[in-house]
């Protein structure tokens, strides 16, 4: 029995694929013609490991030499060119069939699939823009792992037999906070942001030092799928520096990108956004003959490229979902194919804007962006088929020269789970303890100059500013609240600040009291002539009868996973019948077997942030339109998923998951 035992928990350690030749050595042993069985083995993996090693020789080879996208062996001497009024591609014609998935936006385990569904439905060439605020969060940290490694998005695109075009930026809008700028620049209280300001060129030299040595091998003449690199983005709608574009090409060049660039801007900023030595290609959603004539003009003897075709439109809070009708998209797709034009369609898959790093709508008012990126795009937020996607294939599939389609891979299984009860809570006053800080101040700082991330400032979430107090009376913001306030008496709640809202009313009481505002960074606007004044926090003087407040404790409450892991030290308490707000409300979230997608809903709540196992989902607000956070089966464990929600104003303690999305009710795109 005990050898029995013994040879069991072999059985078990020897699970591991890893340590299994080692683990049939030792069993082999113990028989009684062992030495000669073990030789034997060793020989046969010998062998194996002898042909293992041979087929990954051949499949390199096969890769960078062999056959790419179009299935025709290619010398690699001559890249996409521009000369004639159609691409060619090795001498040969060529017509870019677009689409853009970010990788930033899709779990990484995802990828793939994604990318699959997009070559069944007859895209040669995939796009993506870079985020350096990802990428670089701080100015001396770097990210080009796990979710973020851009070369094996591009390698697997390469596997996939699809063509890259490469959109670095540095400036990509994106309906990114800030453009996908890092926040960190705005500490130079002079910077001037997409310009030749000392401070930016460094910037983005450092950046690109880091981003362009990973790219340049995967080039076209160099073997690789990147066939063509996008200089900036929309320049002609910002063009503040006649010699920024000059700079970002040359920067780009003399790092070694070598293979065909270009620039891409709206119909009437064409000429302003490009640059000697770069096509220009134009972005659009209605193809007016206007838009084509100004192209034409400028450039001529050149191809015709719609960079961006919008097939949906992005949301914002307040707002409805916006959806462009199949039949729209796919008559003005097919009136570009017809004249001979090459297009890149944005999005195919939109994906999501997991965490805080959705932008906002600077015009005609102030509006953050939602979670969503779904964009009505042709692939849905959760990778699921659209009514867009069978148009568009059934389309593609009359201008393929190369036989039929791959087969559409099948889609991913959806799940409601039982819903996570809250049973614990933590006020958020409870949770100041385990922020970086707090900082003394005798004025209010913005949240970018902030001595905190190694002084780099904080980029998202919230920070908390508190000052005595005396007596009641008027406050006034004075504007300076960036971009949304809860303002308190003495941890009590008594009214809010947000752009517009200007005047508050402080109630009478003795003594000297605490004053705080728990101020929000809602996000920062991601395109428009206003990029440089996207300071957020408290900007400026908070005035209370006409007398700025002074000597400030600061509190920043960026929401990092660090922050939220460093929370199970906390105080937590079993849900109270009158919990206090803002809090953290902390629940389960059982998953069975192999989780599956799923959607987040959060009934009878009102705003606040979702983290699942610490990782922060989005947002929610209970104005809409969005009602539901899409939740990738890859984000959940099997077992037991710790759900926290940190709610700013009130609670239904409960939240759902079910298998159906709920953007809220749509509106088409005028």
């Amino acid at each position: 029995m005990a050898s029995h035992k013994g040879h069991s928990h072999e059985a078990v350690r020897c699970s591991s694929q890893h340590h299994s030749f080692i683990c049939g050595q030792m069993l082999l042993r113990r028989s009684a013609h062992a030495p000669m069985v073990v030789l034997t083995i060793r020989n046969a993996h010998k062998r194996k490991y002898a042909l293992i090693c041979l087929c990954i020789v051949g499949f390199i080879v096969y890769r960078y030499f062999g056959m790419p996208a179009g299935g025709r062996r290619m010398s690699r001497e001559m890249g996409l060119s521009a000369n004639s009024s159609q691409f060619t591609l090795e001498g040969e014609p060529f017509r870019v069939l677009g689409g853009s998935v970010h990788y930033f936006r899709v779990p990484r385990a995802y990828w793939r699939d994604r990318l699959m569904k997009m070559k069944a439905c007859g895209i040669n060439t995939l796009t993506t823009y870079v985020p350096w605020s990802l990428h670089q969060p701080e100015s001396a940290v770097f990210n080009f792992h796990s979710q973020l490694d851009l070369v094996a998005y591009i390698n697997l695109a390469a596997e996939l037999g699809l063509w890259v075009i490469l959109r670095p930026g540095p400036y990509i809008s994106s309906e990114l906070d800030l453009g996908g700028l890092p926040s960190w620049l705005l500490r130079d209280g002079s910077m001037r942001l997409r310009t030749t300001h000392p401070g930016f060129t460094q910037a983005v030299n450092t950046f690109f030092d880091k981003l362009i040595p990973k790219v340049v091998p995967l080039q076209f003449k160099k073997g690789g799928p990147i066939i063509a690199v996008q200089v900036e983005n929309e320049y002609g709608s910002f063009a503040k520096d006649e010699s920024y574009m000059l700079f970002i090409k040359e920067a780009l060049q003399s790092k070694g990108i070598s293979e065909l660039l270009l620039t891409s801007d709206y119909h009437n900023t064409l000429k302003s956004g490009g640059v000697d030595g770069a096509i220009r290609s134009v972005k659009l959603q209605k193809l007016n003959q206007r838009d084509i004539q100004d192209l034409n003009a400028i450039q001529p003897n050149g191809p015709t490229m719609v960079m961006d075709y919008w097939t949906g439109w992005y949301d914002v809070w307040g707002d409805l979902h916006h959806v462009l009708p199949p039949e729209d998209m796919v008559s003005t797709v097919r009136e570009i194919l017809r004249r001979g034009m090459s297009v890149n369609l944005y999005m195919f898959h939109g994906g999501s804007s997991f965490g805080f790093m959705s932008g906002a709508r600077a015009d005609p008012s102030y509006k953050a962006l939602v979670p969503s990126y779904d964009y009505d795009a042709p692939l849905s937020e959760a990778g699921e088929y659209t009514p867009k996607y069978h148009l568009l294939r059934d389309l593609l599939s009359r201008y393929n020269r190369e036989g039929s389609f791959p087969d559409m891979p099948t889609l991913h299984y959806r799940e409601s789970y039982e819903p996570a009860i809250m049973y614990q809570h933590l006020s958020l006053w409870d949770a100041l303890s385990f922020t970086e800080g707090p900082f003394k101040s005798p004025k209010p700082v913005s949240m970018e100059n902030l001595p905190v991330n190694n002084g780099n400032g904080q980029s998202y979430g919230y920070t908390l500013y508190e000052a005595t107090i005396t007596s009641g009376g008027l406050l006034k913001s004075g504007d300076n609240v960036r971009d949304r306030a809860l303002v308190f008496v003495d941890r009590s709640f008594i009214g809010l600040f947000k752009r517009r809202s200007l005047e508050l009313a402080v109630p009478d009481g003795k003594g000297r009291r605490t004053l705080s505002l728990l101020v929000e960074n809602c996000g920062r606007v991601h395109q428009g002539r206003d990029l440089d004044k996207q300071r957020k926090g408290l900007v400026g003087d908070i005035l209370l009868n006409n007398t700025p407040l002074r000597d400030f404790t600061i509190y920043s409450l960026d929401m990092k996973p660090s922050f939220i892991d460093s929370l199970y030290q906390a105080p937590w308490k079993s849900l109270p019948d009158t919990p206090s707000f803002p809090g953290f409300f902390m629940g389960r979230l059982f998953a069975y077997g192999y989780p599956s997608d799923t959607f987040v809903k959060l009934l009878g709540w009102e705003k606040g942030v979702v983290f699942i196992n610490g990782l922060n989902l989005g947002r929610y607000w209970s104005i809409g339109p969005q009602q539901a956070l899409y939740l990738p089966g890859p984000f959940l464990n099997s077992g037991i998923n710790q759900v926290i929600v940190f709610e700013e104003q009130d609670g239904d303690y409960k939240v759902h998951f079910e298998d159906t999305p709920d953007l809220g009710m749509a509106a088409d795109i005028q």
